[in-house]
């Protein structure tokens, strides 16, 4: 009910370096567009599948879980076991993506 915050929140930390760095000739500067994109559009697609599946609503406490004794803690384990391995994929597979492409660039 929660896993899309911790990929919500490197996207937006991720646009904030990105909007204030002037490195745009390194080999993360390049590239940093395409995981800003990635982790928004996950997290986003994230957000809707939860509204659909009725975990998030539009009334105060937004997440349904904080109406039940120990929703929070529930939401904070989920962040850890779902939303961190879910950054971390998403990462690794942007890296991957960064390297194979700049080895064709490489090798072109």
């Amino acid at each position: 009910m929660a896993c899309f915050i911790v990929p919500l929140t490197q996207a937006i930390a991720t646009t904030v370096y990105r909007k204030h760095t002037t490195r745009q000739d390194s080999f993360v500067g390049r590239n940093l567009r395409t995981l800003e994109l990635m982790l928004w559009g996950g997290s986003i697609m994230l957000i809707v599948d939860h509204i659909i599946n009725g975990e998030l609503t539009w009334l105060f406490p937004f997440f349904t879980a904080l109406n039940a004794e120990g929703g929070g803690t529930q939401m904070l384990w989920e962040m850890l076991t779902v939303g961190l391995p879910i950054s971390l994929v998403v990462t690794l597979v942007w890296a991957v993506w960064c390297y194979s492409k700049e080895r064709r660039a490489v090798h072109a």
